[in-house]
């Protein structure tokens, strides 16, 4: 038996899947399909048979790969239509897609399978474009499909995505032959062609033609002195960048806190033109009140945001006061919208707070379980203002109602959807701040944190360290560097700043910035002793005090850790200031876990010893001191170290970076103002 390999017609439509997927005006990220026909030999009976080659469920036509594709027979898809039990068992006729699987079929096929299947043409194409939604959710979207393309394009009236829509789509171009596409009322768009470029030419056309009335429409209003979204209103106008940014940092970790309120929530922050313009016009409620429209946007944003009813010049404490009104409400509206829809068997509510929160003059705030989710949520309403603005201008913007989007949200094959998702990871939803992380213990610590789940701030003196740590972690969906000097005060705010401008807030804390210097007490030099003093001692106070406003703002708890020493407790030879403020550090870890417990927040410390290789600190000079001392050679000092232990183990940063992890994960829970040793046994250390 030959193994079938992709063909010619599935590479084809990967190439053209990618083109239009690149491009956000075509389509949202993982909004939309793509398909292709052709036939292949039957590896069983040697005979040829037609498939289909379709995006699966879950994939994003921008990095579509063969594995994304769904891979199913033609004519037993076709054969679905007799046994098609009617709109009101449309559920079932996904589980029958399995059924219609070409041999192991790839991905699994989406609820937008019997489109492609049942549309007669070779190859067919339906994306989200915002100009084309922005037809389709206008209140006369019909007879403006009618005016832009003529008979071109052809309206298909609002269904929600499945095999009912397929037949609709099919009908509708059998009788309309000359059609090269259709516009799908309050959703999106539809192409098809003899060729795969064919069908790629008619949907930039559809999308060319749709963006080019809209514009025209707009270009009229301007001339008239008028706004899609109404005047402008001038306490609403967007505050200066450096103002706006600040306020913004401040407000974030309030909202993550409110946004959280169901399940911990990773956040996303944006400020473009496109947003603060809708935020500062007068029809701001009213839209937003109305909601998103096309399925992809609703499952992402909620069927609409939460609004700050206040002047862009409100205080961080009014606004805070407000949001916590604003807060309860939402959460009261949107129980309301789910008792109001929900039919025996609908699945449980799975939460009332907002995933989107517009502040006017600040900027959008979104969230979700992870950073690019939170992401893609804001991206999405920045899909839904376009749409919303390109509708207003030609029409009036006009959504699917509630009813459809709750039958859409929480449609049976939407929650199956959410069950087949991996289980998330244990620090999955949590901020780390990670000070000294461009090297060392620091990047150790911040690498576990990441694979555990984490979102990583990487702060350190060194950028272009820091930025080659974020850069391997995955980028900014999954880490940040931040040039950070820990001794100085307007450095750590704006680390903290930018912790919570790019993930929401921040939920763990690592103080393990640090130097050592190796000197006797009569060679040690005052300003030895306040640099040892000012890095490690007071640049953790400064750390732990700004993160712990942060935190506290947020009220989801947190953790601090301590990156201290066995030298915190033993006293060593000819190293009185590093051994000093390791003391310092390990006594802020007590005071500090009295402290700050009523809030939730934990603190910890870590005291590692001999850690040689893979040390910045041992790297640059401690570690020649040290040995000289201990008088052997610099590359022997691991070790020596570990000769001295209980274990006879050298101990790595990967080992101090397991200790954090313990410390922060779902084991330690109720563990607050310890100390774990990490030194393979020195007696001397020992805690009592």
């Amino acid at each position: 038996m030959t193994k079938t390999t992709t063909t010619t017609v599935a590479a084809d439509l990967l190439t053209r899947s990618n083109r239009l997927g690149a491009d956000p005006r075509n389509t949202n990220y993982a909004g939309g399909n793509t398909s292709a026909k052709g036939s292949e030999t039957d590896p069983v009976t040697g005979e040829p048979v037609e498939l289909l080659w379709v995006k699966g469920s879950g994939g994003d036509l921008g990095t579509l790969t063969e594995k994304n594709l769904a891979v199913l027979r033609l004519d037993r898809l076709r054969a679905l239509t007799a046994v098609y039990p009617g709109v009101d068992r449309e559920d079932e006729m996904v589980a029958a897609f399995d059924y219609c699987l070409h041999g192991k079929g790839g991905a699994a096929p989406s609820i937008d399978t019997a489109m492609h299947a049942l549309v007669d043409a070779e190859h067919v194409d339906h994306l989200h474009p915002d100009s084309g939604i922005a037809l389709a959710t206008s209140a006369d979207g019909e007879a403006l499909t009618a005016q832009c393309f003529g008979d071109a394009v052809v309206w298909v009236p609002w269904r929600r995505p499945g095999f009912q829509l397929g037949l609709d789509i099919a009908a509708i171009k059998a009788a309309n032959p000359q059609a090269i596409g259709c516009i799908l009322g309050g959703h999106g768009i539809t192409a098809w062609g003899a060729t795969s470029g064919q069908a790629e030419a008619r949907s930039l056309e559809i999308i060319n033609r749709a963006e080019a009335f809209i514009a025209e429409r707009t270009a009229e209003l301007t001339a008239q002195g008028t706004h899609p979204f109404g005047a402008l209103v001038a306490d609403h106008a967007a505050l200066p960048d450096d103002v706006r940014r600040t306020k913004a940092a401040k407000l974030a970790p309030v909202i993550r806190g409110l946004a959280s309120t169901d399940a911990a929530q990773v956040g996303h922050f944006c400020d473009d033109d496109v947003v603060l313009d809708f935020l500062s016009r007068e029809r701001l409620a009213p839209l937003a009140e109305l909601g998103t429209s096309c399925p992809d946007h609703f499952l992402r944003t909620k069927i609409k945001p939460l609004v700050v009813d206040l002047p862009a010049t409100a205080t961080v404490e009014e606004i805070t006061a407000r949001l916590t009104e604003l807060h309860e409400a939402y959460r009261a509206d949107y129980a309301g919208y789910y008792d109001r829809n929900a039919v025996p068997g609908s699945p449980a509510m799975r939460g009332g707070d907002p995933a989107i929160v517009l502040v006017p003059g600040v900027g959008m705030f979104s969230y979700g379980k992870n950073k690019q989710t939170a992401r893609v949520a804001g991206e999405f309403y920045v899909n839904a203002i376009n749409v919303m603005r390109g509708a207003e201008a030609i029409s009036t913007y006009a959504p699917i109602d509630e009813a459809e989007k709750f039958r859409i949200e929480y449609w049976a094959l939407e929650e199956a959807k959410l069950a087949r998702m991996p289980a998330p990871k244990p620090l999955a939803t949590r901020v780390a701040l990670v000070t000294g992380a461009g090297s060392g213990i620091g990047r150790a610590i911040a690498e576990r944190l990441a694979a555990e789940g984490a979102c990583v701030v990487i702060a350190d003196l060194n950028l272009e360290g820091a930025q080659a740590v974020a850069d391997e972690l995955g980028g900014p969906d999954v880490a940040i560097a931040i040039r950070a000097d820990v001794t100085s005060e307007d450095d750590v705010a704006a680390l903290v700043d930018a912790a919570a401008l790019a993930f929401g807030g921040v939920d763990l804390v690592v103080n393990n910035a640090g130097l050592s210097i190796s000197k006797p007490l009569l060679e040690t030099t005052s300003q030895d002793w306040d640099l040892q003093h000012d890095v490690m001692a007071k640049g953790s106070f400064l750390v732990a005090r700004e993160a712990a406003r942060a935190m506290i703002a947020q009220g989801m708890g947190g953790d601090i850790i301590y990156i201290a020493s066995k030298n915190s407790l033993f006293a060593g030879p000819n190293n009185i200031a590093y051994s000093a403020t390791k003391a310092d550090q390990a006594h802020q870890v007590r005071l500090l876990a009295a402290e700050l417990g009523e809030h939730g927040i934990r603190v910890n410390g870590v005291n590692p010893d001999g850690v040689v290789r893979g040390s910045g600190i041992f790297a640059g000079g401690w570690g020649a001191k040290r040995a000289a001392v201990y008088g052997v050679d610099e590359q022997d000092l691991g070790a020596y170290y570990a000769q001295r232990t209980l274990l006879k183990r050298e101990v790595l940063p990967e080992h101090v970076a397991a200790a954090v992890y313990a410390l922060t994960g779902p084991d330690l829970s109720q563990t607050t103002g310890l100390h774990i040793p990490v030194d393979s046994g020195v007696a001397a250390a020992f805690l009592r």
